[in-house]
């Protein structure tokens, strides 16, 4: 079962580290993810896997959000001009955003992995 609570911690500590991370350009934000999914690893605890789950949905949950967003105005686009993309059109963009997040979550995954060893 999803701890939503260490995913919305680990979530806000990865904002929160990103706001430094522009000092240190490319460093800086991997830095960020893994210290915003060592937190959400560590307060779900439970080992390596679930740690690296906590911290990826916690890595992942802004990119989420953007994507649903993004999708939602590309279906009301395409539902009001009748255009090729509609409804469909919407549910790709969130598919194709959803993978984008995942895969750009991996370092939040990799710091909660950690962070879920550590806390047993």
């Amino acid at each position: 079962m999803t701890d939503w609570q260490a995913v919305l911690v680990g979530f806000l500590v990865g904002v929160v580290a990103s706001i430094f991370a522009f000092a240190l350009p490319g460093v800086g934000h991997v830095a960020a993810g893994l210290v915003g999914g060592f937190a959400a690893g560590y307060l779900a605890g439970g080992g390596l896997g679930r740690g690296a789950w906590h911290g990826l949905l916690a890595g992942a949950l802004g990119g989420l959000v953007v994507a649903l967003l993004i999708s939602i105005a590309v279906s009301l686009i395409g539902v009001a001009f009748g255009g090729p993309f509609g409804l469909f059109g919407g549910a790709g963009v969130f598919l194709i955003g959803t993978i984008i997040a995942f895969l750009l979550a991996v370092d939040s995954a990799i710091g909660g992995a950690i962070g879920g060893i550590l806390s047993d």
